[in-house]
């Protein structure tokens, strides 16, 4: 469509949506987003959201060499299709839709990835790469790239927060895909430069395509889980925007009205909590940082371990039990599981061992059968707790001597209590990239992330993210 043709169909449209009625929450979000990517931001939000994009971008390299991604990039590169963005980690790019779902399924391939605790969502994994995707194809700068990051994050936690996520994800709902959903919407029509009228189509668009059981914990390889939680919503809100973009109309208010998008999902929804301080608290700041590359409800267990090896010289043979107690809304997720990166009980052992934990190792399904490994985790109990809150688990340790440790880590490296230093997040992306581009290559991408933000364009940064190797079967 050429760019008169744009702009007449969006004149029209206008035209006809603006005698429709619209409530406030629609219309503060709508105006929020359209305004986003000319919006300035404050200078620490905008050092966080590049930590953020790093890591997220050094999640997707090295979830390409693990089998979700492998899966996901050759499936992207059998589609074809108009090369408007790169895959990151490969040789090839496709259009924004492809490029999108398989770079949200390589930064989810296992659980590297960004997490934020209150929306109860990986929110990095799918707005990041909807994101990059629309930025290269409509030739964003690397401000306007950040921006619609940070929106992404403010918009898709907000979404399950306005849906009260506890009741949305007891009623079998994925928090993790309608999160992604709304945040990879709000990104990508950012950077399609829409206006408030077609954001509204967009968001109803988002709602449409809205979807998630939290049956995704069965999944044996994580190749559902990181489409559930990363592809599809990237995929879907590149969508959204782009078939605004050309011209798609749709309902004006999805969130208010007859049969709206609450009415259809809400338990306990409160819409107000979607607009609730945009442009004032932003929720990125509030997202974790993985120290440690595992799942997220083992991270506190692994501070604490840690600070017991090091400051109590805990070591494997004075140890006669260790007994974890966690909450009973996440034990289950990380219980004797047959992944190594999910496994509370087998990475407990391994860290104790090895006396460190990389990325590697944690990664390692040989290590499962480790004589010295399986012999200590024999000995590693975990309890489900009604009466501990998320994230706040406690260990126990007995010792053969009769001593009893006890540890609960109040704050996890990485989180927004206690967040981890650019130099942290710069050391854990190189050993994550490295292997990949090499070091001289993974040094000047981490570089390049660190002044995106004064870029014109994205194209230093697309030539750094390509590796000209053939596909990986």
């Amino acid at each position: 469509m050429s760019t008169n043709a744009r702009e007449n169909v969006r004149k029209m449209a206008s035209m006809a949506s603006a005698s429709a009625e619209v409530g406030p929450v629609m219309a503060r979000v709508s105006s929020y987003i359209a305004a986003a990517a000319r919006t300035d931001l404050p200078e620490e939000v905008v050092e966080r959201a590049k930590l953020h994009l790093l890591d997220t971008v050094a999640a997707i390299i090295s979830g390409t060499r693990l089998l979700p991604g492998i899966r996901a990039v050759n499936y992207a590169r059998a589609q074809g299709g108009k090369a408007e963005a790169v895959v990151i980690g490969s040789d090839f790019s496709t259009n924004a839709m492809f490029a999108a779902l398989a770079n949200g399924m390589s930064a989810h391939a296992d659980e590297t990835d960004d997490s934020h605790r209150v929306s109860r969502s990986h929110l990095g994994c799918a707005v990041v790469p909807a994101a990059l995707a629309m930025a290269e194809r409509n030739g964003a700068s690397g401000a306007e790239l950040i921006r619609a990051i940070v929106l992404g994050y403010d918009i898709g936690s907000r979404s399950t927060m306005a849906l009260s996520v506890e009741a949305f994800y007891n009623g079998g709902h994925s928090t993790h895909s309608f999160a992604a959903a709304f945040g990879a919407a709000a990104a990508a029509g950012a950077l399609a430069r829409l206006d408030a009228d077609q954001v509204r189509w967009l968001l109803s668009y988002a709602s449409q395509q809205a979807s998630g059981v939290n049956c995704w914990r069965r999944d044996r390889e994580h190749i559902e889980k990181a489409f559930d939680f990363g592809g599809m919503a990237a995929r879907n809100g590149v969508a959204s925007a782009t078939m605004v973009e050309a011209g798609f109309t749709g309902v004006d208010d999805v969130f208010s009205g007859p049969r709206n998008f609450f009415f259809a999902f809400g338990k306990e929804p409160d819409p107000s909590l979607l607009c609730a301080d945009l442009g004032h608290r932003f929720e990125l700041v509030n997202t974790n940082i993985k120290k440690w590359s595992v799942g997220s409800p083992i991270q506190a267990v692994l501070d604490s371990l840690e600070a017991l090896y090091l400051h109590e010289g805990l070591r494997p043979p004075d140890i006669e039990a260790i007994h974890v107690r966690m909450s009973d809304k996440e034990a289950d997720t990380v219980n004797d599981r047959d992944m190594p990166d999910i496994c509370l009980q087998h990475l407990s052992a391994l860290l104790l061992v090895d006396g460190a934990l990389t990325f590697e190792t944690s990664h390692d399904a040989i290590r499962m059968s480790d004589p010295a490994v399986r012999e200590l985790r024999s000995r590693i109990t975990l309890t489900a707790d009604p009466e501990l809150p998320r994230r706040k688990p406690v260990v126990c340790v007995r010792l053969a001597d009769g001593r009893h440790l006890k540890h609960a880590t109040e704050a996890v490296r990485g989180s927004a209590e206690n967040p981890m230093s650019r130099a942290e997040v710069e050391a854990k992306a190189l050993g994550l990239i490295e292997p990949t581009l090499g070091g001289p290559s993974a040094q000047a991408l981490i570089d390049e992330i660190g002044r995106i933000d004064r870029s014109p364009s994205l194209d230093r940064f697309t030539r750094l993210v390509r590796v000209e190797e053939p596909d990986r079967r």
